[in-house]
């Protein structure tokens, strides 16, 4: 699959294009989505990440990594911080920009062992982090509610006892003027494609998940989930702490 994403990360980074990056969808026009929203310093990150990387502590995997930008204001901070990213490229562009543990690995194949290490190319200890971050709606790469109860289930064996997911996501009922219609599908399972350089993606969902539903989803999983921070915009962040 072509890494489109990261060679529009790795562009930008290098300063080798000015190109676009687009994300196609099923509902509406294709919409831009600037580059240099990965490179934020710390000064530009809004107020519901600066919340999430106050209540990080210790041990730190941050899932969907990107450009690094949030693994680098966590290792400023002083915490053991570890960037997962699935694309090749966007790990190049955080060893460049100073971030000193990666894996460039997918997260659902991420292997877990009883002597691994961080420094495998695929594999880390069981039990190895206190805390799992996903910001910019990173949750969304579960793709679907299934998707959601696999990623949970995969998340208790990362996690040391205690430790705790910390991810923001939304609720899209919006595009539905309030009034969702029936649909096989759960509302807030989307799909996307990006697009840059006359570069395609495959399509993939990404999933936006409303509170209530996540409460019901997490419960059962062994997972109590509290509000962390909420805006008008049906906008969210939530810690799910292991029970």
């Amino acid at each position: 699959m072509t890494d489109v994403l990261g060679n529009a990360l790795s562009d930008y980074y290098h300063k080798t294009s000015t190109g676009k990056l687009w994300v196609n969808n099923k509902y509406g026009p294709r919409e831009e989505m600037p580059v240099d929203v990965y490179f934020r310093e710390a000064e530009d990150m809004p107020e519901l990440e600066w919340v999430a990387l106050q209540q990080c502590k210790e041990r730190v995997l941050d899932i969907g990594a990107g450009a690094g930008s949030h693994a680098l204001v966590l290792q400023q901070m002083g915490l053991d911080i570890t960037a997962l990213d699935i694309s090749p490229k966007a790990a190049a562009v955080m060893k460049l920009r100073g971030v000193k543990k990666i894996l460039c690995q997918d997260f659902f194949a991420l292997g877990l062992g009883e002597n691994g290490s961080t420094a495998d190319a695929g594999t880390v200890d069981a039990g190895t982090f206190d805390t799992l971050l996903l910001l910019m709606n990173g949750i969304g790469l579960a793709g679907t509610v299934d998707g959601l109860r696999n990623f949970l289930a995969k998340a208790r064996g990362l996690l040391r006892p205690g430790g705790q997911l910390i991810f923001d996501s939304s609720d899209v009922a919006y595009m539905y003027e309030g009034k969702i219609p029936v649909m096989p599908d759960y509302y807030g399972e989307i799909l996307y494609q990006y697009e840059y350089r006359k570069q395609q993606s495959d399509w993939f969902k990404w999933l936006f998940i409303d509170r209530k539903t996540l409460g019901e989803i997490a419960a059962p999983e062994g997972w109590h989930t509290e509000l962390l921070f909420g805006d008008e915009w049906d906008q969210y962040l939530v810690r799910c702490i292991l029970l």
